[in-house]
């Protein structure tokens, strides 16, 4: 089997820690590892495994690179969308490069940001999604549900398959059906006849291609189109941008899983998986699955609680004090703070579309953003100035850039800072300076051994990213 893992998602319901630069599947939300680290840490163990491929957006490549790299996992490659294309045409791209590589190979594919407790028990699905793969079946895991939970799409089991080598209950799949209402989600519970749609799924990629080819051949053609002319990029598979901006936006489930299971002949199965499944999709989801104290209370970072229940406070820097509250969530970042009451934090989302429609940084951006090179933390700025912690990583370097309405004053707090500044180059160590006038050609590079801190100060005019003119970069920004 090749695992193709999708980090591709935005997490806004996790805001303010997940955002569209570091959304959540980039976050270490349950242990010391990242979503997507702990999705490819827990295929071990599996046998007959290839090399996973990551499918990701072009914007979070490097930070895929970048875990991966962390995590000392190898992989079969980063194929890059140029934009979302929700996930019929994500896999489709796996599996066309898959073709190409003259591999029919057993396709498994699986969310970046999913949290599975029992690898074993996850281990077992696999091993009987994969046996069932082999047959030419369209595979998807469902959820044993725990509650009637309304926030899921739901799959009700058809008639029941042959038990496999490990004995997991397998069906065939009778419908899929949308997220519920309350009284209807307590009727599938009751009638154990249901089971959560993971968004999981196992397949030969023949055989997905050729579902696609007959359901949703548009997406198919404008795929096919994308990856020939694909281009490679050290770890990196871009695919063409003009023909994939012509593929429709649609979901596997309704482009191929919902119109296949409603033929005569449907070959799509469903493996039972109770496995300690969360998709961590909100604040509550991960206050259910995260260690607590007596109180039912769910603590991280600095944090002090008097007379308080059932709630989830995470603080990333400051003091969070709380008294006297129950069913509360309160997250803590270096510039944004959420409290809400955990029934309500399905309505993070209103939040972040509220900050996206006037345009606030807190949408995208974290106040310390990462770059291939290294990161920046804006700890100060006014009308006419900003102040920036830079980190740059041994052995990087920033791009040969300028700016049209900004100066910039560089001081090394620790390392060693090779700086081009207009036609000179030169060293600049630990408590020295230099300074970059408004229109120098300029560029910053860590010739060192161990990572090199410096404080920026920069006063113009207007003092947006988007002043950077990037005049060659060696990671391939324009």
């Amino acid at each position: 089997m090749k695992p193709v893992i999708m980090a591709g998602g935005s997490g806004s319901r996790l805001w303010p820690k997940s955002r569209q630069a570091l959304p959540k599947q980039f976050l270490e939300l349950t242990d010391n590892q990242s979503m997507l680290q702990g999705t490819l840490n827990r295929l071990t163990g599996l046998e007959r495994l290839a090399s996973p491929m990551i499918v990701c957006n072009e914007d979070h490549r490097f930070l895929v690179a970048e875990q991966l790299r962390q995590a000392q996992i190898s992989h079969d490659g980063i194929l890059l969308e140029p934009f979302g294309r929700n996930t019929a045409p994500a896999i489709a791209l796996a599996a066309l490069q898959t073709l190409r590589a003259g591999d029919d190979q057993i396709l498994l594919v699986l969310a970046a940001d999913h949290l599975i407790q029992d690898n074993s028990s996850f281990h077992r699905a696999v091993e009987q999604a994969e046996s069932l793969a082999e047959q030419g079946r369209l595979v998807t895991f469902g959820i044993v549900p725990t509650e009637a939970h309304t926030g899921y799409g739901y799959i009700k089991t058809g008639s029941t398959l042959e038990a496999g080598i490990n004995q997991v209950p397998i069906h065939t799949v009778d419908q899929f059906v949308e997220k519920p209402d309350s009284a209807t989600a307590e009727s599938y519970l009751s009638s154990k006849d249901y089971l959560w749609n993971s968004g999981m799924f196992a397949f030969k990629a023949s055989v997905y291609i050729e579902a696609l080819k007959r359901f949703a051949p548009d997406i198919l053609k404008a795929c096919e189109q994308a990856i020939d002319n694909e281009q490679t990029d050290l770890d990196f598979i871009r695919v063409d941008t003009e023909a994939f901006a012509l593929c429709p936006d649609d979901s596997i489930d309704y482009a191929v899983m919902e119109p296949m299971s409603t033929q005569a002949s449907s070959s799509v199965a469903v493996v039972s998986l109770d496995a300690g499944w969360s998709d961590v999709g909100s604040w509550s989801s991960l206050w259910e699955v995260s260690p607590k104290d007596e109180l039912g209370n769910c603590v991280v970072g600095d944090v002090i609680l008097k007379d308080v229940t059932n709630s989830y406070v995470n603080s990333e820097g400051r003091l969070i004090s709380v008294i006297g509250l129950d069913n509360l969530v309160i997250v803590e970042t270096k510039d944004a703070i959420l409290v809400a009451n955990k029934d309500k934090v399905q309505q993070v989302k209103d939040i972040v579309q509220t900050l996206k429609a006037e345009n606030r940084s807190e949408y995208v951006f974290h106040r310390e953003v990462f770059r291939p090179w290294g990161c920046y933390d804006s700890i100060d700025q006014g009308m006419r100035y900003q102040v920036k912690r830079i980190t740059v990583k041994p052995g990087e370097k920033l791009s040969v850039q300028m700016h049209h309405h900004r100066a910039e004053h560089w001081i090394v707090v620790s390392g060693t800072a090779k700086v081009t500044n207009g036609d000179n180059t030169f060293l600049v160590t630990e408590n020295e300076s230099t300074y970059i006038p408004i229109g120098q050609v300029h560029a910053l590079e860590n010739p060192g051994k161990i990572p090199l801190d410096m404080i920026e100060v920069q006063s113009g005019s207007y003092l947006g990213e988007d002043d950077i003119v990037r005049l060659t970069d060696i990671y391939g920004r324009s």
